[in-house]
């Protein structure tokens, strides 16, 4: 991709006195932070873009129920055509899909005593099995919470088109299927870490049992809907296509948008998936992130109780604390560089997405990065991950009270 020249194409929100979605826009240092200190955050990305790690960015960094900084960055795509990234653009989550979308409609699940973290998941999807030990054959069942944490033990993944192969395209049932009796266990719950999709794409299906609606529409009306976000959702609308983040040029030469990346979700689970497939936007990230800081609830709408957040941003007792996974969220495992070297680890939360997408959530500081780039723009050859620390650093320097 060509070096991008940046200094017209910076869009900034800074001051203004609301941002979309009713989170008030305010000074940082209003609110406790170093405005030159954040203003690092622009050379280092488009430092980025310039090497060429992704076309474009939006940052938005929330401090308590305001945004004090929201900035677009670079370009929205360069192909077919070289467009100025907008600060409203609506981007592919990827698996940041798993704590927006799955994670916080299944803890309501949780919270509504309809489902328990320590149920087997084989009482929700009977054909589902245990794992096996080798050497006794001793069976341990797998358990809600072993999903949620990754500490499952199941195959990361499955190769979609070997999936299409098996049983043809959108085939969600035979998906499940497959997770539940052919799918790798690979070590005994609770012992070890693999992250996987397939555990999420199990949360949906548990879910989907239990209410009787899909994991899209459950997300929508229960969280989405209730927070007042008109910018996140499954499955786009064709009216919102020209507001999407393009992603990976396709055999037809054309780049992917409006449809979710994740080759599992598009091809077998038609977008409705527990793995990816939530769209939105930096400011209604904020949003959701301001809510999760203020014990799941913002502007009187409320999507979570208070403990029950604490106990999402807690690595479970009865796993081995080398997992660092929290219920859903990542704390202080090996995939949680994007939080940075100075936030620590107790009350810290963050994921990352394939496509280029993060989030980090300090529930001490009250302080949210949000970072969306385009790293799967025009080509899956972009790089995310050093901007991620590099950015959660600057802003949590920038703390000054």
């Amino acid at each position: 991709m060509k070096k991008l020249i940046l200094s017209a194409l910076t869009v900034a929100l800074v001051g203004c006195s609301t941002a979309p979605q009713g989170l008030k826009m305010a000074n940082p240092a209003e609110c406790g932070m170093d405005p030159e200190r954040l203003a690092l955050c622009d050379s280092a990305i488009n430092a980025c873009i310039a090497n060429s790690d992704f076309p474009g960015a939006v940052l938005s960094i929330v401090r308590g129920d305001k945004i004090v900084y929201l900035k677009a960055y670079g370009y929205k795509q360069v192909v077919p055509d070289t467009l100025a990234m907008p600060v409203d653009g609506i981007f592919d989550l990827a698996s940041v899909s798993k704590t927006v979308g799955t994670t916080l409609s299944f803890l309501q699940l949780v919270e509504d005593g309809q489902v328990r973290l320590q149920d087997n998941v084989n009482k929700y999807i009977p054909e589902f099995q245990p794992w096996v030990d080798p050497e006794t054959g001793e069976k341990v069942n797998i358990e809600i919470c072993d999903l949620l944490t990754h500490s499952s033990g199941l195959d990361a993944y499955a190769n979609a088109n070997d999936m299409v192969a098996l049983y043809g395209e959108n085939q969600p049932d035979s998906l499940m299927h497959y997770i539940a009796t052919r799918s790798g266990r690979n070590f005994r719950p609770k012992t070890d870490f693999r992250y996987s999709c397939l555990n999420f794409i199990t949360l949906q299906n548990i879910l989907q049992k239990v209410t009787g609606m899909t994991l899209a529409e459950y997300a929508q009306k229960n969280v989405f809907d209730v927070l007042g976000l008109k910018n996140t959702c499954y499955m786009p609308s064709e009216d919102m296509y020209p507001r999407c983040i393009p992603t990976e040029i396709q055999p037809d030469g054309k780049p992917l948008v409006g449809k979710v990346h994740d080759p599992l979700a598009r091809l077998m689970n038609g977008g409705n998936s527990g793995n990816a497939g939530v769209f939105s936007t930096a400011e209604d990230l904020s949003v959701i992130a301001a809510a999760i800081m203020n014990g799941g609830a913002i502007n009187g709408k409320r999507i979570l109780s208070p403990l029950t957040v604490k106990t999402m941003s807690t690595v479970p007792s009865n796993i081995d604390p080398k997992i660092g996974r929290g219920l859903g969220f990542d704390i202080n495992s090996d995939y949680s560089s994007n939080k940075g070297n100075l936030f620590g680890d107790e009350g810290v939360i963050c994921h990352t997405g394939y496509t280029g997408t993060s989030w980090v959530m300090d529930l001490k500081t009250k302080t949210a990065v949000i970072l969306l780039t385009n790293r799967a723009h025009p080509y899956d050859g972009g790089a995310a991950v050093p901007i991620r620390t590099k950015i959660a650093n600057i802003v949590a320097s920038a703390i000054m009270e």
